[in-house]
């Protein structure tokens, strides 16, 4: 009798999410292309684990996860070289991010993720989008009108530095928590991709969006090491080419989508601006990006400029 191969994949966003239908049929395609060999389920909201995203990075080093999809801000936290993901204002579009992320940076990660225990799946980068900042009480149009303002922030070191530098008090809320934190007041701002405040009603508590595109994020695909190298050879390849596939439409989709949320959701009444990006630019000025190249390393700060170009 084949041996068969149960398995749990966790995402920290909502079952109507850009994530969690492709996760579906990802999975649901491995499924059938195995027979019914490997069983991999999907579970939203990080199946409720308390500490949401940090915590099931630990369960997923630790074997207690097999499957996780993380952005690289909080990915920094055992891998430094992740934060680069998300390095302001490095990215002009999305495809942009995809050949960098897709290629030798790609397989940086992939070697930097592998010392600490995590596969991490070729072609497996799938969108957010590039963030937005929304806030609960007046609009942000310049770097100014972020000065003493209380940001929720994912976690991260790059974005307690990015809004800090920028003037702001940033604060660390879970996406769980992050709709009770704006509506409590908690909170005076947050900022995410435009898909992020539709799914989880951010709309219903707050008010205006500065379209900053300040910096670009995504969710790696990501294995335990040790689970993913006691599949079978062909099992892997199966994964890997559905990976691509599925991603590869998310991208599509969730691109598609974060365009025409604007005038969704200004139909919901939230109130748009364009920001002054260039003074937040000026704000960072060349001291933040020398920082995050010695942090990043060289290798890393030279593929990515080799693709945008130079950033100091």
């Amino acid at each position: 009798m084949a041996s068969v191969w149960h398995a749990r994949q966790f995402h920290n966003q909502p079952e109507e999410s850009h994530q969690h239908p492709f996760l579906v049929d990802l999975w649901q395609a491995v499924r059938d292309e195995t027979a019914g060999r490997f069983d991999c389920r999907v579970y939203a909201r990080n199946a409720g684990v308390p500490g949401s995203d940090p915590a099931v990075l630990e369960m997923l080093v630790a074997g207690e996860l097999e499957f996780f999809t993380q952005m690289g801000g909080i990915l920094g936290q055992i891998a430094p070289v992740m934060e680069i993901q998300g390095l302001p204002f490095a990215f002009t579009s999305s495809e942009q991010v995809y050949r960098v992320m897709d290629g030798e940076l790609g397989a940086l990660f992939q070697k930097e993720l592998g010392a600490r225990g995590l596969y991490c799946l070729p072609r497996g980068l799938m969108e957010n989008g590039f963030r937005q900042i929304s806030t609960v009480e007046r609009p942000v149009k310049s770097a100014d009108d972020l000065i003493g303002v209380t940001m929720r922030i994912p976690g991260g070191r790059m974005f307690s530095d990015l809004f800090q530098s920028l003037g702001a008090v940033p604060v660390h809320v879970t996406i769980a928590e992050l709709y009770d934190a704006l509506k409590s007041h908690r909170v005076q701002g947050q900022e995410n991709p435009l898909v992020v405040t539709e799914v989880n009603r951010l709309y219903e508590v707050t008010r205006y969006v500065a379209i900053t595109n300040h910096m670009w994020s995504g969710f790696n695909m990501l294995a335990n090491g040790r689970f993913w190298s006691g599949l079978p050879a062909d099992v892997q390849a199966i994964i890997e080419r559905n990976v691509a596939i599925h991603v590869a439409r998310q991208r599509e989709y969730t691109q598609r989508l974060n365009r025409e949320l604007e005038s969704r959701l200004a139909q919901r009444g939230l109130v748009f601006n364009r920001a002054d990006v260039a003074s937040f630019r000026r704000r960072l000025g060349d001291a933040f990006y020398r920082r995050w190249k010695a942090e990043l390393g060289t290798t890393a700060w030279r593929l990515l400029e080799a693709e945008v170009g130079p950033l100091i």
